[in-house]
């Protein structure tokens, strides 16, 4: 007689399998369905419409648990990603709440399809920087060119169009330069390779998004404390009224605070993530309907809808960068151009 273990994880990789055919397969209204679920994050990397498993799975859980990729942990039998009452979740096999349901790991540490898709954009974006460095070092005299002369026109337009018009002074865009030019580099660069033939966009995750806007939130409120002082910034939340309404602006001001990363956050995922809705929905209705009618004006309109997803994707790392410069001018208020007290020449 089989133990429970054993019939519980035959079960599991016969979901698995009924999983894979309809997810392969999808029929009539799931097309869309499956077309979205193509949108989330995955445990498999999913580039150029291959799904290779090569990430690692780590999971905290009574103990830490290292799989090299889901298939090896649908093995072990401990955990699995096709539970009838928690699809397309990654659940243990053995745990269950009250009610029945199976229960998630502690922790999930492991590489996503996303994260993978971010440390895909760092790597590019530093052989691009290595490589323009690589040739300023060899001559510095010369004249710029090719990906160097591309990458020098950004950044001069960056420093002399979005910093120090913002926050005021040429030391502090000095400092503050090298946070903007890797977000923005960053984020243009998660954009298009999401652009790309069967390839994902991590800005299209709240995770990415969020994690980005944190840290342009602790950039702001760091640089407002260190250049205008602890006592300023407080005196901030004050909005300029008088001590004695503080009750009342000081909780407004620190809601504030919040809000403005909240609407970077949610700006560039809603914006990279409709536009791929969109996009696919259009792909999409040439399978749903299965007639060769539709394809033209499903093909042409998604053709313009890419063309702007082009245009969306430069003009969105372009808003970041620029309200997070904004933000730090506005975090200063009237010490905005006052660097240590003292007056500093614009940067010409």
């Amino acid at each position: 007689m089989k133990s429970d273990s054993t019939s519980m994880h035959e079960h599991n990789a016969e979901h698995h399998h009924a999983a894979e055919t309809s997810h392969e397969n999808p029929q009539g209204g799931e097309v869309f369905t499956h077309l979205i679920d193509e949108l989330g994050d995955h445990h498999e990397l999913n580039i150029f419409f291959a799904k290779l498993p090569v990430l690692p799975v780590i999971l905290v859980d009574d103990g830490l648990h290292v799989y090299p990729n889901v298939e090896s942990m649908e093995h072990s039998g401990l955990f699995t990603m096709h539970h009838p009452k928690a699809k397309h979740q990654l659940v243990s096999t053995t745990k269950v709440d009250a009610k029945g349901h199976p229960l998630t790991p502690t922790f999930d540490l492991s590489i996503t399809n996303f994260v993978a898709y971010e440390w895909i954009a760092i790597l590019i974006v530093s052989v691009l920087f290595f490589k323009a460095r690589g040739r300023y070092k060899k001559n510095p005299t010369a004249a710029p060119r090719g990906i160097q002369n591309v990458l020098e026109s950004v950044v001069i337009y960056i420093r002399d169009e979005i910093v120090v018009p913002n926050v005021g002074t040429v030391k502090r865009a000095v400092r503050l330069m090298p946070y903007i030019l890797a977000l923005f580099f960053f984020i243009l660069t998660l954009n298009l390779v999401g652009l790309m033939p069967g390839c994902h966009a991590a800005t299209g995750a709240l995770g990415v998004t969020m994690a980005l806007a944190l840290t342009s939130f602790c950039v702001v409120n760091y640089i407002a404390v260190k250049d205008a002082g602890i006592g300023t910034w407080f005196k901030h939340l004050l909005g300029g009224a008088p001590i004695f309404i503080a009750p009342i602006m000081v909780p407004i001001e620190i809601v504030s605070l919040f809000t403005k990363p909240f609407a970077l956050m949610i700006r560039l995922f809603a914006n990279m993530t409709a536009g791929h809705i969109v996009l696919l929905s259009l792909v999409g209705l040439i399978f749903f309907f299965k007639s060769w009618i539709v394809t033209p004006v499903s093909v042409s309109f998604s053709v313009f809808i890419y063309l702007l997803e082009l245009l969306v994707a430069f003009l969105q790392a372009y808003i970041f960068a620029m309200l997070t410069s904004v933000f730090v001018g506005l975090a200063l208020g009237d010490h905005a151009h006052d660097d240590n007290h003292h007056e500093v020449e614009p940067l010409h």
